[in-house]
């Protein structure tokens, strides 16, 4: 609710300065990238709900001080600490703590639409929340939204688990290096981060736009709902382009529709102009965000998808504060138009990377319960020997802790009875 809205809102602020706003809009992503991963980490040492009580302390203190500043350097102090409630990773695991592997990947589609929805929801209630109780008045309901979710987590989320193996679910300290470095994850890591630098760029932006062009904040609602009913029209039309295409062309297309929502903005604005390059951006958008994710959970080596994703998230969240440190320099020394430009130089470089993921194959993830009988190495490594052999199989590794095997399968060719039977050999 905060990013359409601030760079208008703001204005009121006694030290208001265009690299304040951009840092206001960052800063909650420079503690989600940092702490995002140790958070996760925390959450197996302590216990899920205690560090999602946590992130939801810091999120309301964070809230608290945004709300009653008086200056934008408090109110960036107060989005700095919202951003401290980086709390995704325990969420996710905890979400796998309560549901069996096989609704696994559903209860995780669930969630995403979820997160994909509270955005888009946002953009739309977020100026009219603004325009009527000021900045404060979004930080409050932020507040309460933050306090309902303890009951909801205390209450609503059984305490016992089901069978619960974390290797795939939370980020693990010594597979972050050899991630960091792994041919495809990479680049999609840097992806995301150019992804999200340039929404947040487009929103220090877009307000200030609709107001040079006679819109009230009141009213920047109704340009967002164009906005996001015809770019998810397009994303329909995308996914749909996706099964004929490569992923890499898929990806450039995308990227493609983003840069040319930028090269509009550079013209002389003026209402459907701005409408325009905002469904271009965001069906170009859409699509990335929509597929990035799904690749790097098929790209993670088996067993490493929740260190893949924590890195991923990682990325995204230090994307969003340098697009908003950007935006602000970009503001406080240039005009608009090379802020735009610059913007599109970004989409250049993650169309450089794009290449690289022509060939990204599809993959499935499965879980196979470790019988007690083969919890010795030897026995475990000739397992992974026998899996590995198998028709479909494309990798596989164990968690002797977790008794769970990791596989990643064609799903075409993967024969899950025959790799039961290759445990009932060994049990």
């Amino acid at each position: 609710m905060v990013i359409p809205v601030i760079a208008i809102a703001a204005l009121e602020y006694p030290d208001y300065s265009p690299l304040l706003v951009g840092l206001a809009i960052g800063g909650y992503g420079l503690t989600q990238a940092v702490l995002q991963i140790p958070m996760g980490i925390l959450s197996d040492r302590w216990g899920r709900k205690p560090v999602i009580y946590l992130g939801l302390s810091m999120f309301v203190l964070g809230s608290m001080v945004a709300a009653f500043a008086e200056s934008m350097t408090i109110l960036t102090l107060g989005r700095v600490l919202q951003g401290a409630g980086a709390i995704a990773g325990a969420v996710m695991a905890l979400a796998s703590d309560v549901t069996r592997e096989s609704q696994r990947t559903t209860i995780m589609a669930i969630i995403g639409i979820s997160i994909g929805f509270s955005f888009y929801l946002a953009l739309l209630i977020g100026p009219m929340i603004a325009a009527t109780f000021g900045m404060q008045g979004i930080f409050m309901i932020t507040v309460v939204c933050a306090l309902i979710c303890f009951p909801l987590v205390k209450f609503g989320v059984p305490s016992n688990t089901i069978s619960a193996p974390i290797g795939d679910a939370l980020p693990q300290k010594e597979l972050l290096k050899p991630l960091l470095s792994h041919p495809h994850l990479w680049r999609l890591n840097t992806l995301v981060l150019i992804l999200h630098l340039l929404i947040t760029s487009f929103f220090v932006q877009m307000p200030v736009l609709l107001q040079d062009v006679g819109e009230p904040l009141a009213a920047h609602y109704q340009v967002y709902g164009i906005v996001l009913l015809v770019s998810i029209l397009l994303l329909v039309a995308l996914i749909r382009m996706a099964t004929a295409l490569t992923m890499g062309n898929m990806f450039n297309i995308a990227l493609l529709l983003m840069a040319v929502g930028f090269v509009a903005l550079t013209q002389i604005p003026n209402y459907w102009l701005i409408v325009f390059a905002g469904i271009s951006f965001f069906a170009g958008f859409n699509f990335l965000e929509a597929k990035m994710p799904a690749m790097v959970s098929s790209i993670a080596p088996a067993g490493q998808k929740g260190s893949a994703m924590g890195i991923y998230a990682s990325f995204q969240f230090f994307g969003a504060f340098l697009g908003g440190l950007l935006a602000g320099i970009m503001n406080t020394y240039f005009d608009m138009k090379t802020s735009f430009i610059a913007c599109l130089f970004m989409i250049f470089l993650g169309s450089m990377l794009a290449r690289g993921l022509a060939n990204v194959e599809k993959v499935r993830r499965i879980t196979l319960e470790m019988p007690e009988e083969c919890l010795g190495s030897q026995i475990v490594d000739d397992v992974l020997t026998a899996l590995m052999e198998m028709d479909g199989v494309k990798d596989v590794s164990a968690d002797i802790e977790a008794r769970t095997f990791y596989l990643k399968v064609d799903a075409k060719r993967f024969d899950r009875k025959s790799a039961m039977q290759v445990l009932n050999t060994y049990s």
